[in-house]
């Protein structure tokens, strides 16, 4: 009996224990001690009174988040959702994550019509392509615009009362750019893209400047490119201020105006993905889901299942018809991507390299855009692999073409 005693008050303490280290680790968690954010790098344009009232009226909600991994992984994009919930507790959310890893503007202007619209009209919308468009795209002012653009325009002209929040997040040279009093060529240019459809921004990267300029954070607190929990909820708290201060406002619903001319004529605002299938194959290329386990490489899971456009010798040439002002591909560059041929319209042959600085290791989902300015109309594309290669390979994998 006295045993029994003894192990109960054993467990027991042992259990008060663990309650109070968890209640100590909680507390000392720095993501519930985030510092307080300012309104100078919230920038609230337009009305958000659409959602609002279709969150408290109707009691139901398409709230979509398109990006690369910041927005796929499990960071700002689940804590906004919870906040969301949270602020209208009788609304049934339907929440749609459209965020790929390594994925950039252009490739989130040729697909947002397969992974967001397909959803349902949207009636809040989350876009962040900013570090994607810098580290991994490399894109110029042009193509960050055309790409940002295309996203925005797709998604106003399917729901005119949807309304919009771009965020910026930070990598380290983006960083050092903004403190040099500087502005990334990425984010800016998106900015353009803001300021010309009204849209707000949460320019998490200028914020996050800010904080370690005033001694309130450090980049190792922030977590790096892809930010920790603590710098995920920085993040996360703009975006409840920009939402709440904007809720605030009364009005009544209202279509979102629209800008008499885009700002790039060019850009993808009919941006879309075009099925494989609809080549003209030639010896040398075929359709297959790729034996991965005798590639050499990193392969994601999301890509290992999907049938795509294969050519592993040089000289292997196809066709495709398409209409539109613009042609490329989204592709998966591993270490043996080859270099591709293409002609449009009887034109000269145009060396296009598929292999990336992170295709080394990896198989890495890429857009590479052949031509972006092509009269409107039909048109026909000749398209071979290369002898010229900057790996030991001359593969091609393509999921899918991409015009405009």
């Amino acid at each position: 009996m006295k045993n029994d005693t003894f192990k109960t008050c054993l467990i027991t303490g042992f259990l008060l224990l663990a309650i109070l280290s968890l209640k100590t680790n909680l507390n000392a968690d720095p993501a519930l001690k985030i510092p307080a954010v300012s309104d100078k790098n919230i920038h609230l344009r337009g009305s958000y009174q659409n959602s609002r009232q279709k969150f408290e009226t109707d009691k139901t909600g398409h709230v979509a988040f398109l990006g690369g991994s910041i927005t796929e992984m499990n960071g700002y994009r689940p804590m906004v959702c919870q906040f969301l919930e949270k602020t209208f507790p009788e609304t049934k959310f339907q929440f749609t994550n459209a965020g790929i890893s390594s994925t950039c503007s252009n490739t989130g202007a040729f697909r947002t019509k397969r992974d967001v619209l397909s959803q349902g009209p949207v009636d809040l919308f989350f876009v962040e392509f900013a570090v994607n468009d810098d580290q991994d795209a490399g894109h110029s002012e042009t193509a960050a615009i055309r790409g940002m653009e295309g996203v925005i325009a797709q998604i106003r002209k399917h729901n005119p009362y949807a309304d919009i929040v771009m965020v910026h997040f930070v990598n380290p040279s983006m960083l050092e750019t903004i403190q040099q009093n500087k502005k990334p060529l990425s984010s800016s240019s998106h900015d353009r893209v803001a300021e010309h459809y009204q849209i707000s921004t949460v320019d998490l990267a200028s914020e996050v400047a800010r904080l370690i300029q005033a001694d309130q954070l450090t980049w190792k607190q922030f977590g790096g490119t892809h930010p920790a929990p603590f710098g995920n909820a920085i993040c996360a708290a703009m975006v409840e201020k920009l939402l709440t201060n904007a809720w605030q406002e009364k009005g009544s619903r209202s279509k979102h105006a629209t800008p008499e001319k885009p700002l790039d004529p060019f850009s993808f605002r009919n941006g879309r993905l075009i099925d494989i299938k609809d080549a003209k194959l030639h010896p040398g290329w075929t359709i297959e889901v790729p034996d991965w386990d005798s590639i050499p490489g990193s392969k994601r899971s999301r890509f290992t299942s999907i049938p795509m456009l294969c050519a592993t010798q040089a000289g292997a040439e196809l066709e495709l018809d398409f209409e539109g002002t613009a042609l490329g591909v989204f592709t998966v560059a591993g270490p043996d991507a080859g270099t591709l041929e293409v002609s449009i319209d009887g034109g000269p042959f145009q060396t296009f390299d598929l292999y990336h600085k992170y295709s080394k290791g990896l198989h890495y989902p890429r857009s590479v855009v052949f031509n972006s300015e092509l009269k409107p109309g039909k048109h026909h594309a000749k398209i071979r692999m290369s002898e010229k290669s900057s790996s030991k390979g001359h593969a091609a994998r393509i999921m899918y073409f991409a015009g405009n």
